[in-house]
């Protein structure tokens, strides 16, 4: 199965990506991971982007699908792939199916920016060890103090409101589009959030038919 994860941050795409991945037996191909690792093995598109990345410049679409086409040749995508982070605008769903790489299916996790905002805000890590904690999900048994070690839970920069508020609004304008590109396709399974990681899982299998 070729399959692609939709949702704002925060939906829960990594986590279950993550647990998809393992019950299908097939890899998570992250356009962060991929990337960096062109980068390091200098790979000739990973030194094109490099070249990019030392400018402190956004690696163009063009660099970025030439990386995931290099990714997607090698033998363990042969039998189905999940893609976390790419496509993010109607512009590179366009140039991937240009160059062959196409989905069986884009599922999108459905949940609510007001519930996001909760979920994201109330993320603590730890400066120390790098432990997380949600103040209602997961606290800490002593507030602001990480269990593990004793080190300080602090806010992230990517969980504070205001950086929170501004993700979502590109969420929306840039990457929420797939959704409608997607259904004229006929690839769109739609999965609305539930109140645990178990229960959202259970869903998306339902969806998926696995």
């Amino acid at each position: 199965m070729k399959l692609i994860l939709l949702g704002a941050p925060g939906a829960g795409k990594g986590t279950q990506a993550e647990i998809i991945s393992k019950k299908l037996g097939i890899p998570t191909i992250s356009t962060g991971n991929i990337l960096r690792a062109a980068v390091k093995n200098e790979t000739p598109v990973g030194l094109k982007a490099k070249a990019f990345m030392d400018a402190g410049a956004l690696v163009p679409d063009e660099v970025i699908i030439g990386i995931m086409q290099e990714r997607l040749a090698e033998p363990d995508c042969a039998g189905g792939y999940i893609l976390d982070g790419m496509p993010r605008t109607i512009a590179q769903a366009e140039a991937l199916e240009k160059c062959g790489i196409d989905v069986d299916v884009a599922l999108s996790i459905e949940i609510d920016d007001e519930v996001i905002e909760k979920r994201m805000t109330g993320r603590r890590s730890c400066t120390a060890c790098g432990a997380t904690y949600h103040v209602v999900a997961n606290p800490p048994k002593v507030e602001g103090v990480c269990d593990n070690c004793g080190g300080e839970l602090t806010i992230r920069k990517d969980d504070k409101p205001e950086t929170v508020k501004n993700r979502l609004k590109v969420y929306h304008q840039e990457t929420e589009p797939l959704i409608d590109f997607y259904k004229s396709r006929g690839k769109l399974k739609s999965v609305e959030n539930r109140d645990t990681i178990e229960a959202t899982t259970e869903a998306i299998f339902a969806a998926l038919e696995i």
